[in-house]
């Protein structure tokens, strides 16, 4: 009987060849620990002693005899560590319900199968490496480019080394393979979901044997046994075969190239392709018309007339309350503004108030809101729009009575004092006196009361505007109508006796 080799890890080797095996020369490594074996001879039995003796006393004997504590072997002698692009090794396969419909699932992993039964010399160590596959018997398997390499259990308590040699494709042939996976989108869409075409592995008409045949799977054991191929390499051939069933892949490394380095390559000729392709198509037409025909002499036909503009710029819907949200008056209010200005642009052409500054269009918005008085949503809408144009509320609700009383150029008259030119001006006070009121002072385009509890101002339209004040305060506030007479613009501020 030929020694068996030592129990060592595959090494990577590079695409076509196989790992070399340790040589049997090279000193022994520390063997894992032995399983328990059920034809071992039974441990001796230790007698009794024939007087009693102490407890401790037996207790220290007992300690002082027992054997040192063996450490307990890994269950897999293989090295997943070192793997890498063109190693890879895969966990032991579990048990396998026997007698099911043929070992593999995929049709693949079924052409596997046949590969080694038909070149198979004896059909019982088949069976019984079928069966050793079935119960597990088969440790992590490592995969490497031209060879599958195992530990499998056979009948002694030590595993057999076990390899499955296939020869690896040449360059030549992964260039023809590489060629026919590009020719169709579909064959690496179905590499990528672990898939692998008939089309792609039927390349006999290319040269390239993808799948084994009979006789090209070459086995080799640490066993005795000389059979082709015996028991145990006829199970690691069949848990090969379901290691394919879940990744074709490991075919493709079996034959010399890596998964990664194969997407790579397919990327970049499925790139090349469509260059290729593109380049051979051309330039596409550039669309466009002759310039006679762009140049000749043409008739547009008449724009549709408008649209009729709407009566009226309709009610915005209602803004519910929400906590913490904006306030729905105020939304109502901007939206009955928006709608109003897009009314008189549609019906004008012009914007009302596309002209105005922040601060006018804020004092514009504050005069529109309904009602007398500062109540809570009108502190609220004042203290915000004071707060955008840089003002305080008490510069805005000055600011809206002017607007209110004569729109931009009340506002106007309000902030900015001016010097009008002779005429309409210095006829006012004539005219106030003839209506029996005392002569008022002058002061650029404003007329002041002697007391000084009424103003005229001037605006540039011609319109007088008038004011009250507290007596000898300068808190002038808008009152009345404007008017373009001085006298008429008085009317309503009080009786002649006040004035």
């Amino acid at each position: 009987m030929r020694p068996s080799p030592r129990a060592v890890p595959a090494t990577g080797a590079a695409p076509g060849q196989a790992p070399a095996q340790a040589p049997t020369h090279a000193p022994a490594s520390p063997r894992p620990a032995r399983a328990t074996d059920p034809t071992d001879p039974p441990a001796p039995v230790t007698e009794r002693p024939r007087h009693p003796e102490p407890a401790s006393a037996a207790r220290d004997r007992a300690a002082s005899s027992a054997p040192p504590a063996t450490p307990r072997a890994p269950r897999s002698m293989a090295a997943p560590g070192r793997d890498g692009e063109l190693r890879r090794t895969f966990p032991p396969l579990g048990p396998r319900t026997a007698g099911d419909e043929g070992f593999a699932g995929t049709w693949w992993g079924n052409a596997w199968v046949t590969a080694l039964e038909e070149g198979a010399l004896d059909a019982a160590r088949l069976e019984r490496g079928r069966g050793y596959a079935e119960r597990g018997h088969v440790d992590a398997i490592t995969v490497t480019p031209g060879l599958v390499l195992a530990y499998v259990q056979g009948g002694r308590a030590r595993p057999y080394r076990v390899q499955v040699r296939l020869r690896t494709l040449r360059d030549t042939d992964w260039d023809r393979f590489l060629d026919a996976a590009v020719e169709r989108p579909g064959h690496i869409a179905a590499l990528l979901d672990k898939e692998l075409p008939h089309s792609l592995a039927d390349l006999a008409d290319r040269g390239v044997p993808l799948l084994p045949g009979p006789g090209d799977l070459t086995p080799q054991c640490s066993c005795p046994d000389s059979g082709h191929p015996c028991k145990h390499a006829a199970a690691l051939c069949y848990q090969t075969a379901r290691l394919l069933d879940a990744d074709p892949f490991v075919l493709l490394l079996l034959r010399g190239r890596g998964e990664r380095e194969l997407l790579d390559a397919l990327s970049r000729r499925n790139a090349a392709r469509a260059a290729r392709a593109a380049q051979d198509r051309g330039p596409a037409p550039l669309p466009g018309v002759r310039a006679g025909e762009a140049l000749a002499r043409r008739v547009l036909p008449p724009l549709p007339a408008p649209l009729p503009v709407p009566p009226h710029p309709e009610q915005p819907p209602a803004y519910p309350a929400a906590p913490g949200g904006p306030d729905p008056f105020a939304l109502d209010q901007l939206a009955t503004d928006a709608a109003a200005r897009a009314h008189a642009l549609l019906a004008t052409g012009r914007d009302p108030v596309g002209g105005l500054t922040l601060w006018q269009d804020a004092v514009r918005l504050a005069a529109a809101r309904p009602g007398s008085g500062l109540t809570a949503g009108t502190r609220a809408l004042y203290a915000s729009l004071a707060s955008a144009a840089g003002r305080d509320t008490a510069e805005l609700a000055r600011a809206v009575a002017a607007w209110r009383q004569g729109g931009p150029e009340g506002l106007d008259v309000l902030e900015e004092p001016w010097d009008p030119p002779a005429g309409r001006f210095d006829r006012a006070r004539p005219l106030l006196l003839a209506a029996d009121l005392p002569a008022f002072r002058p002061w650029r385009n404003r007329l002041t009361h002697p007391r000084g509890h009424v103003q005229l101002r001037l605006g540039r339209s011609g319109l007088w505007f008038a004011y009250e004040s507290e007596p000898d305060r300068e808190d002038w506030w808008p009152r009345g109508t404007p008017d373009l007479d001085p006298v008429g613009a008085l009317t309503g501020l009080g009786t002649r006796v006040d004035l």
